[in-house]
């Protein structure tokens, strides 16, 4: 059974198997999230997400989709790239948000990863509700069958962690 577990900070800094990149579809980095990682990992990752552009995902990867690769100089082994859903206030695209978690722990547990730190997927730029956000995330990574024993979701403001937390 996966444990779960809240931090504050900056998820670049975190010393785990590895670490899930809320990124956009072209891989080729962006900002937020994406972009600190990018960033502070280093043109490894960026080399590796375009190899990947170049032979499996040439339109880029899909929504709820996940890949991974090196997490260059960041303190883990691999990031694991996740394309999360826009919200939309006319569409349910929950189960795209869902898969973004289910996806990254089963590319996880394809690499043998132990734990994982999370961001709170698609609740910046792409404005998905935070209450919501949490919601779906802390239900799917408790109910995934995986081999990953810590989920770390790591919020970057203590408004968010406020809801995490209130989320149980």
């Amino acid at each position: 059974m996966v444990t779960v577990s809240l931090a504050l900070g900056d998820i670049t800094g975190q010393h785990v198997d590895a670490i899930v990149n809320a990124a956009n579809s072209s891989l080729l980095g962006g900002g937020g999230v994406d972009g600190a990682i990018h960033r502070k990992g280093g043109p490894e990752i960026l080399a590796e997400c375009r190899a990947l552009r170049a032979s499996r995902y040439g339109k880029g990867l899909a929504t709820g989709r996940a890949v991974a690769t090196t997490a260059g100089r960041l303190p883990a082994q691999w990031v694991i790239h996740t394309v999360g859903p826009v919200w939309s206030p006319d569409e349910d695209r929950s189960e795209l948000l869902a898969s973004c978690y289910r996806e990254s722990l089963r590319v996880a547990d394809e690499l043998g990863a132990r734990t994982v730190a999370f961001p709170a997927i698609s609740t910046g730029v792409y404005r998905w509700p935070m209450e919501d956000g949490a919601r779906i995330a802390l239900a799917t990574v408790r109910a995934a069958g995986t081999t990953v024993s810590e989920v770390r979701f790591v919020l970057f403001d203590q408004a968010a962690h406020d809801v995490f937390a209130a989320q149980g």
